[in-house]
């Protein structure tokens, strides 16, 4: 294979001192050498992330001006594509730890990357997390015990998000519920005697109404990558994107990255019903009172732009009994969300301990 020039997101970048490759150190702006300690400053950004208008790409499928090919590994087995940076010498999926064969490397186009959210927690917090939650487990397999020793099984990943932006108009028409109480009297028994009394009885009193609302949607998420198995759970895709870095490739340096597998024409798709649910919250506010009924809504959006991000997680992969779990940590947050297998044995053993303690108090009581 001819060798061709690396692009932005693969330059690397090695240590004045000793020639070893720099790697971003979590919670900072620098990098960092894991040989002789030396740190890099990464530049701030002088320009900031930029919006990119959605319709050209929509219609072209991208434009040169802001793509770029990168070379990726796909992963057989739950169908991750990743880039791998030279610093991990074993080449394992993050998702499913099948191993990656660096003969199967090829070049694929992507759209850059227009910012990057950088991981704040380091590998070794994450694996302490994920730690001490094994160690919490009840009835937990032993190989898992054992999975949680070796911190090489926790990886971080930059997982790849569409974000779109659009000024929001919609027109409606429903009706506007308030409630009233009105006195219903009823019939009961007291000392044998029938009597009748009144209770509230609450009413809604309908209005019809008409409008329109409009703003602007910031930063509509959608998940651009997707597995057969190892989804990252909705639990911990949470990020605070207001501390989105223009993208650099120094913030990739030491981590994994994985390519877009959701095309940015089924996100926006995504994007679209998402704008819809926003649009009907909108309504309902403006309806106002204490229930609403939409009955038409007929929204539009303009000036929409999108960006391509990476957004940090730290995975664990283990096997128990030839079924694969996942493990999560949100590489900004630290919130965690985790699969686990159940040792048949030690509930088994478990249930006839019970059994046996209630069998020898019976014999005691008797």
């Amino acid at each position: 294979m001819q060798d061709t020039p690396l692009q932005k997101s693969e330059l690397k970048k090695s240590c004045i001192n000793c020639g070893a490759e720099l790697v971003y150190a979590p919670g900072t702006t620098e990098l960092e050498c894991a040989y002789c300690g030396h740190t890099q400053k990464i530049p701030p950004s002088e320009s900031g992330f930029e919006e990119l208008e959605l319709k050209p790409y929509l219609e072209a499928l991208g434009t040169a001006s802001h793509s770029e090919t990168i070379t990726m590994l796909h992963c057989k087995n739950c169908g991750a594509n990743q880039h791998v940076e030279e610093n991990y010498k074993s080449l394992h999926c993050v998702y499913c730890s099948t191993p990656l064969i660096i003969e199967d490397m090829y070049k694929e186009d992507w759209i850059v990357p227009g910012a990057v959210l950088p991981f704040q927690i380091d590998q070794q917090e994450a694996h302490r997390r994920f730690k001490k939650w094994v160690d919490g487990l009840w009835f937990a397999p032993n190989n898992l015990k054992k999975a949680a020793i070796d911190p090489q099984n926790t990886k971080g990943l930059y997982a790849p998000y569409w974000t779109f932006d659009a000024q929001l108009y919609a027109q409606y028409s429903g009706q506007r519920g308030d409630y009233y109480y009105v006195s219903v009297p009823y019939t009961t028994t007291v000392n044998g005697k029938t009597v009748t009394r009144m209770r509230q009885e609450r009413r809604t009193r309908w209005t019809p109404v008409s409008g329109n609302v409009s703003g602007f949607v910031d930063d509509t998420l959608i998940k651009a990558s997707q597995q057969r198995s190892g989804v990252i759970p909705q639990k911990i895709a949470r990020w605070d994107l207001s501390k989105l870095q223009d993208f650099d490739s120094s913030y990739l340096a030491g981590f994994v990255t994985e390519k877009y597998t959701i095309p940015l024409l089924e996100g926006h798709v995504e994007s679209n019903e998402e704008a819809k649910k926003i649009a009907h919250r909108w309504v309902r506010r403006d309806i106002g009172g204490d229930t609403q009924q939409v009955s038409s809504l007929n929204m539009t959006l303009s000036e929409e732009t999108f960006k391509h991000i990476l957004l940090p997680v730290y995975i664990s992969a283990y096997r128990y009994k030839g079924k694969r779990y996942n493990f999560f940590v949100n590489g900004q947050s630290g919130v965690l969300s985790g699969q686990r297998p159940y040792s048949f044995w030690k509930i088994f053993f478990f249930v006839l301990a019970i059994l046996f303690v209630l069998a020898l108090i019976v014999l005691f009581l008797q």
